[in-house]
């Protein structure tokens, strides 16, 4: 569907006008610091305010969103165009980010991630743009980052050395022995392979390059792996030059705080400097085709995929319009939703309903480039290619024959309805990556925003035109001959070819080399070497301090009581005249055996119908009558004891007020009646679920790395393996495998039985203080519909491990003993996910604020140079969770190098080499994540869902705050030192001769 539409929490704060008010006083031709106002335009359907300028010397264009949010954002892209694949603008991202004329340290982007409170900080390289967004809710940070994020992009350092550690390399495996092989390394480089090795992402950069082959588009602007190495130092720093101008910029702000101090600052530490240019950044249209075209690329087999045999993607894209029109976008994004979201949608009834393939292509829909609408299938049989390119014709043929059902249509205005309602805290964040596409190419910004203007002027072209849809069908599907059909399949030999192209890559590389150059090359690592282990002065750098932090949390009211029986948490809050509702019910009476098929159950039952409902009929209700309905598995680890745990599943759904009781019946539905017999529909649910975790390791790998690194060293970390890691992506493949679902059609209405028992069960609602009584009325309503659901049931006791159960429904384990396990899953991946993880301590024991600390300080002080810059990951660190202290990398060309930075970490940690100013900088970065914003949504859901109180997260502040030198190394010894005994380690990469020679690891 269209759109990021999060609305955004509001600050209730007493001023006397609002953000809103006071940038409506602007008056286009008003000059502010150097810019001039163009227009202004209240936006209320966003409560913001709109003032958009230019700069007057240079021409770099300003939006700035005023609204009464305290999450205050600022961003500055510049249209970036690359004519090749070796990654520029993507190295350049990296590499201005190393250093500035201001602020010439090494790395001040990661530094500050230390030194502020920021809410968001990053930077992010599109096809065609490369930005730079921070978010901070505080006004002394905010100048601060902005004068760090201006100084980096417009005056960067730009040194060799830093190109060298961000982008490619040629280096001795070890920098130390100048014998060693040489190879290559880098920062971008290891990402993009690692980037390819997702075979999602590399069908979707084949379509886009050969969709769009006569200019930018046709290239890989991230690098394409093979293509880095060809990048000069010279070429970046002439990029630099002509992409990073005033006059190629546009900046965004947004939130509370005033614009001219944000215009004053700008002007005078960085666009007074320059003098206008005609950057030449435009992009061209695509030359139209013809006829259509079609073409064939390979991949790596997955060894996860549902079907080894089925692992063909076939998918059809249309080059469609002019992005700045935003009616014609609005349109078009509609009209791709009407086309393949939820199971009443054509393209679902034709393409996934006959289980051709197992999900949607991984482009699929409308994409704001130069617009396209892909629709296709991945999963797909060979011999089955030609049917589903037949399939995608008629199906074009329906819909411009009979359009679409007017309730689909208000569905969708009604979904957006929600969409632009629904209040989140990184609303500035989602506005700037909305509009960024058409901006970018010259679109009005303002024009994007006034989406009430757009959805009246779709509906009144309803109105006059009833076939209007279809006309579009037909203009832009039926009558479009420039369409791709591109096809991937698996290739046995894939991997091999890769890694032998880019060893044929590295002997052009170095057969050219002189003596002297190979000796130049092992003296630059060695300098390399020096500098990233060196200890930086970073005193230029802008900092808060410890001082600059709040002392107290505010306190978030919520009103205890109960429904029918069940207890329900209440929490008024300006929900923007929508209502939440959660219900966790816990898994307590569950035999042992059906645990594994819970995150299944989560993920059908309200896609299989209910009560008088068919599941086309459901979706339709659900899109109709609320803001989603979902259902997901829970494991919460006891704030107080490590071997206590919760166990359940988490109902979570939003409505407008008006259809509070639609949302309820439609619950009551699912829970008196849910439909499991469809084998058909159930098959269709099956395969879409195991696709999606297969899909999903290349890129969270370090997440499953992490789950099962943790499996053996507390209760609720098995628990979390069996719900969430690779055991369930294991078992969803052999159950999608399954000739038969009827074991499966059997077993849900067992696990119905225990999860939707409302003995088991407690809810919460967060909504406007005047409709509380309302929405307490009906779950009234509601736990009484359900109350035949009342089974007193006795709790199973695991097999293996003798539990009892407290009063709070808590399971607690006092006979687990965690023990040591070191796990490997060999992957068809270039490059490694690696994590070790240890016993701690629960969230309200005293040591717990300084694990907190020392992670962060670990990361940023230590473990960072050793993993990403030493060692070419492009991420690792610590953090500290569930009870356990968890190390990690990421798209990581190593793993024992990174086990021992991961030993090495915990020994520095113990030798108390840190000073007082690391450890204020680590807190400044744990209290920035502590004291990041919350959703009226989200108010009150740390109490309801883990029993941790506003009372619980205060004493842990001021143990924060409280955290020193001393503690920090006690706890590395007592904890970290200690617990490597005891550790959990997994692998996901590829073959590794070192792992499988040492009998202490298992492979899988």
């Amino acid at each position: 569907m269209i759109i990021f539409f999060n609305g955004q929490q509001h600050t209730w704060r007493l001023k006397s006008t609002s953000a809103r008010e006071r940038a409506l006083q602007y008056q286009p031709g008003q000059k502010i610091h150097g810019f001039t106002v163009k227009e202004v335009v209240a936006v209320p359907d966003l409560f913001l305010t709109a003032v958009k300028l230019t700069h007057d010397k240079t021409g770099a264009q300003y939006l700035h969103a005023a609204r009464d949010d305290s999450n205050n954002l600022f961003s500055v892209q510049f249209r970036t165009t690359p004519m090749d694949s070796t990654g520029v603008p993507h190295i350049l991202e990296h590499t201005v980010l190393c250093g500035s004329e201001k602020y010439p340290c090494r790395d001040p982007f990661f530094k500050m991630l230390n030194r502020s409170l920021s809410t968001f900080m990053n930077a992010f390289t599109a096809s065609d743009y490369t930005m730079y967004p921070f978010s901070t809710q505080n006004g002394k940070d905010f100048k601060n980052l902005l004068s760090v994020y201006l100084d980096a992009v417009f005056f960067p350092c730009l040194r060799e050395q830093d190109f060298w550690q961000e982008g490619w390399r040629l280096e001795n495996e070890d920098p130390t022995d100048n014998n060693s092989p040489l190879m290559f390394k880098g920062v971008v480089f290891n990402e993009m392979k690692g980037a390819f090795s997702d075979n999602e992402r590399l069908y979707a950069q084949h379509l886009q390059n050969k969709l769009y082959p006569d200019h930018t588009y046709s290239v890989v602007s991230g690098g394409e792996p093979l293509a880095i190495p060809d990048l000069t130092w010279e070429q970046l720093k002439q990029f630099h030059a002509t992409h990073y101008h005033p006059s190629n910029a546009r900046f965004f702000t947004y939130g509370d705080l005033p614009l001219e101090p944000h215009l004053k600052q700008i002007q005078e530490e960085a666009l007074s400097k320059f003098a206008c240019i005609d950057p030449k950044t435009e992009v061209p249209s695509q030359p139209r085709w013809t006829s259509p075209k079609e073409d064939h690329v390979t991949c790596s087999p997955d060894p996860l995929a549902p079907d080894p045999n089925k692992q063909n993607t076939v998918c059809v894209s249309y080059l469609l319009g002019d992005i700045t029109d935003a009616f014609e976008g609005l349109t078009l994004s509609l009209l791709s939703s009407l086309m393949i979201s939820g199971p009443n949608s054509p393209f679902y009834k034709s393409l996934i309903e006959p289980k051709l393939g197992t999900d949607f292509s991984s482009v699929v829909g409308y994409v704001t480039k130069e617009a396209s609408f892909s629709i296709g299938l991945q999963g797909v049989d060979e011999e089955d290619i030609e049917r589903v390119k037949q399939i995608i014709s008629q199906t074009i043929d329906k819909i411009i024959e009979n359009g679409f059902e007017e309730r689909r249509i208000e569905a969708l205005i009604h979904k957006l309805e929600i969409q632009i309602k629904h209040q989140t805290t990184n609303f500035g964040l989602s506005l700037a990556s909305y509009i960024a596409s058409s901006w970018n190419h010259d679109g009005d910004p303002v024009e994007l925003l006034q989406i009430s203007d757009s959805v009246a002027k779709f509906r009144q072209a309803l109105k006059e035109n009833p076939r209007f849809l279809q006309e579009k069908v037909r203009q832009y599907f039926k009558e479009n001959t420039h369409r791709l059909t591109l096809s991937m399949s698996p290739e046995e030999s894939y991997l091999e070819k890769q890694a032998k192209a880019e060893e044929e890559k590295l002997q052009k590389k170095i057969e050219v080399l002189s003596d002297s150059d190979r000796k130049q090359i092992y003296e630059k690592g060695l300098e390399l070497l020096a500098a990233q282990s060196r200890t930086q002065d970073v005193s230029c750098l802008p900092a808060l301090k410890v001082s600059d932090i709040e002392p107290t949390i505010p306190i978030t009211p919520v009103q205890i009581s109960t429904a029918g029986g069940v207890p329900v948490q209440y929490c008024e809050q300006p929900t923007n005249g929508l209502v939440y509702f959660r219900a966790l019910c816990n898994l307590n009476t569950l035999p042992e055996d059906l645990k594994v098929f819970v995150p299944l159950f989560c993920s059908v039952i309200t896609k299989m119908g209910c009560g008088a409902l068919d599941y086309r009929q459901q979706a339709q209700q659900m899109e109709l009558r609320t803001g989603g309905m979902s259902v997901s598995t829970q494991v919460i680890t006891d704030c107080n004891e490590l071997d206590t745990y919760e166990q359940g599943i988490l109902l979570s759904s939003s409505c407008l007020e008006r259809n509070l009781p639609h949302m309820f019946q439609l619950w009551s539905d699912i829970f008196n009646s849910p439909h499991f017999d469809d084998e058909e529909r159930l098959r269709v649910l099956v395969m879409q679920s195991a696709q999606e975790l297969a899909n999903s390791i290349a890129y969270s790998g370090h997440l499953y790395a992490m789950t099962r690194a943790g499996r053996h060293l507390t209760p609720a970390g098995d628990l979390q393996e069996t719900f969430g890691g690779m055991e369930q992506v294991t078992f969803m493949k052999r159950t999608a495998a399954m000739a038969d679902l009827s074991q499966i059609i059997r077993t849900l209405p067992r696990l119905k039985i225990h999860l939707f028992n409302p003995n088991n069960m407690r809810c919460a609602i967060n909504s406007t203080p005047e409709k509380v009584s309302d929405a307490a009325a009906h779950l009234e309503g509601f736990i009484k519909d359900v109350a035949k659901n009342r089974k007193e049931r006795k709790p199973v006791r695991p097999n293996i491990i003798e539990v009892k159960l407290n009063r709070e429904n808590k399971i607690c384990e006092p006979t687990f003993h965690p023990c040591p396990m070191k796990t490997f899953f060999q992957m068809p991946f270039p490059v490694n996910f690696v994590s070790e993880s240890i016993r701690a301590v629960p969230f309200s024991h005293k040591d717990y604020a300084s694990l907190c600390i020392l992670a962060r300080m670990m990361t940023a002080k230590f473990l960072h140079g050793e993993i990403r810059e030493k060692g070419g990951a492009y991420g690792g660190g610590a953090k500290i969770g569930g009870g356990l202290f968890t190390f990690y990398s990421y798209r990581d060309p190593n793993t024992v190098q990174t086990l021992s930075a991961f030993g090495n970490g915990i020994e520095w940690a113990k030798s108390g080499k840190f000073t007082q100013q690391d450890i204020d900088e680590a807190k400044l970065s744990v209290f920035s994540a502590v004291d990041s914003p919350v959703a009226p949504a989200d108010k009150g859901m740390g109490q309801f869902l883990s029993g941790v109180t506003d009372e619980m997260k205060q004493s842990h502040r001021q143990r924060l705050f409280a955290v020193d030198h001393k503690n920090l190394v006690d706890v590395a010894e007592r904890y970290l030192s200690a617990g490597q005994k005891t550790c959990g380690v997994a692998i996901l990469g590829p073959e590794n001769d070192v792992i499988k020679k040492d009998p202490s690891w298992i492979i899988k």
